[in-house]
């Protein structure tokens, strides 16, 4: 199931640019927790804890309580990270609050399992995957840290599609079809153009000398 992490933040007094630029200069970095048809509560986090959460990889994908120094813990995904143009901090992040109950909309993503063994691999094909993540409505509490797809059968012409998956654990798909996840491709074949042969002069025969120009005719003499 999906992981869920704890993270420590301490509580922000006031809102607006200015107070943002105060907390930055205090070396943290701003940031809200909204959503369930509550009120919004202002945070801040060491920026450190934020970078080690990016370098994880699929933060989309987790699900986090965020513990608030004096208040609340608040279960929540993080949504978005602006970052500074040119020395790529982060400088905000906004978190949503998980209503009880409601379902959440997270990008998982996809494994291939039995690569070694898949036939179509194997006769040289190529796996060209065409969603390495799959986005989904799906219960925090059977969401899914990865979805597996079995090439174990798999052919070089076969479609890989939502349905083939070992399992959805009951999420949705976003996407309301049947959509290809991955393909196994033909092996490309290269033609050789044939070399260009250019016949060698006869022996024996040297080069002809090239033909002199016509003489200019005389001017007729005047009578």
């Amino acid at each position: 199931m999906v992981q869920t992490i704890r993270i420590e933040a301490a509580a922000r007094e006031r809102a607006g640019k200015g107070a943002a630029r105060a907390t930055r200069r205090e070396g943290f970095v701003p940031g809200v927790v909204y959503g369930a048809k509550r009120e919004a509560t202002l945070i801040q986090l060491d920026p450190r804890v934020i970078m080690k959460e990016m370098h994880k990889g699929s933060w989309q994908s987790h699900i986090y309580e965020v513990a608030v120094a004096g208040g609340p813990t608040e279960t929540a995904l993080m949504r978005e990270i602006q970052f500074h143009p040119v020395s790529d901090r982060p400088v905000h992040i906004d978190f949503q609050r998980l209503a009880p109950g409601a379902r959440i909309r997270i990008k998982v993503p996809v494994v291939f399992l039995n690569e070694s063994t898949c036939p179509g691999l194997k006769a040289g094909g190529t796996l060209n995957v065409v969603r390495r993540e799959l986005e989904v409505l799906a219960e925090p509490d059977l969401a899914p840290e990865k979805f597996e797809i079995d090439l174990a059968a798999a052919a070089i012409g076969d479609s890989l599609r939502w349905s083939a998956l070992v399992s959805n654990f009951g999420a949705k798909a976003v996407i309301n079809r049947d959509f290809v996840v991955a393909t196994i491709a033909a092996p490309v074949v290269e033609e050789i153009a044939a070399p260009v042969v250019v016949a060698a002069p006869a022996k024996g025969k040297g080069k002809q000398a090239p033909k002199a120009a016509p003489a200019a005719a005389a001017p007729a003499k005047k009578k």
